[in-house]
């Protein structure tokens, strides 16, 4: 019989968002759960936006990540798997994560099987049914060609442009109505009805673990506010607070 592997679920942190001292308190916070999971975790999905924003040039990254990228490497050297999917504020990457860190990056969403349990997992964004305007920017934002000659601004001022697009972005998806319903349940339905047992998203920031049919739909909310984690094990899902 095999035994139940352990796996791990962050979204929406941000780094970058803030102050630096706000900033550097919640990478500490992220830090400190790392290294806490290093023997517990069989494999970690970081659900988008692990940034405010990331733009990674073909020889330059962005600096203040250090003790991140160090955590998330001993991570990986361990033989923990990290898995990271690119939301809507940090999709700019190039070999970094893989070359570097040896993370897995995903630009879209994917399908796993976890201890004999079918998930969905995406970040989230782009999948509100009725979210026209996102679509579209999103099209352009992720298009190669568009990045290509984005990248050919000095860093200095292409991090900036970022950061101010970053906070717009934000702002567009806090104050968009999208009705009554909330949008990216009714999203995780439609693969709960194609036979997954767990929909994993982001993006709203909004903490869930909702029932539907014979799966669940979860959205790991956001560090913003109160730094959480999904954990997966013996078949059963939870979202923990991490202080």
């Amino acid at each position: 019989m095999l035994m139940s592997k352990t796996y791990y679920f962050i979204s929406d942190i941000h780094l970058g968002l803030e102050t630096k001292e706000i900033e550097d308190a919640k990478e500490a916070k992220l830090v400190s759960f790392l290294y806490s999971i290093m023997d517990k975790a069989d494999e970690l999905f970081i659900v988008g936006d692990l940034f405010d924003f990331w733009f990674e040039y073909k020889r330059v990254y962005q600096k203040g990540y250090f003790r991140t990228f160090t955590a998330l490497q001993d991570l990986t050297r361990k033989g923990v798997k990290v898995h990271y999917f690119i939301g809507n504020h940090d999709f700019l990457h190039r070999d970094f994560f893989p070359v570097e860190l040896g993370i897995t990056l995903y630009e879209s969403g994917d399908f796993f099987t976890l201890n004999n349990k079918k998930f969905f997992i995406d970040h989230g964004d782009g999948m509100i049914a009725n979210d026209y305007g996102y679509k579209i920017l999103k099209a352009v934002l992720r298009n190669k060609a568009a990045q290509w000659m984005y990248s050919k601004i000095h860093p200095d001022l292409g991090i900036r442009i970022a950061s101010g697009s970053s906070k717009s972005s934000r702002k567009y998806t806090t104050q968009k109505d999208y009705g009554e319903q909330n949008s990216l349940f009714e999203a995780a339905q439609k693969y709960i009805d194609r036979g997954c047992d767990y929909v994993i998203f982001g993006h709203s920031h909004k903490q869930d673990l909702l029932p539907y049919n014979k799966g669940f739909y979860v959205n790991l909310g956001s560090w913003l506010d109160k730094p959480c984690f999904g954990v997966f094990k013996d078949n059963d899902f939870s979202i923990v607070d991490w202080k």
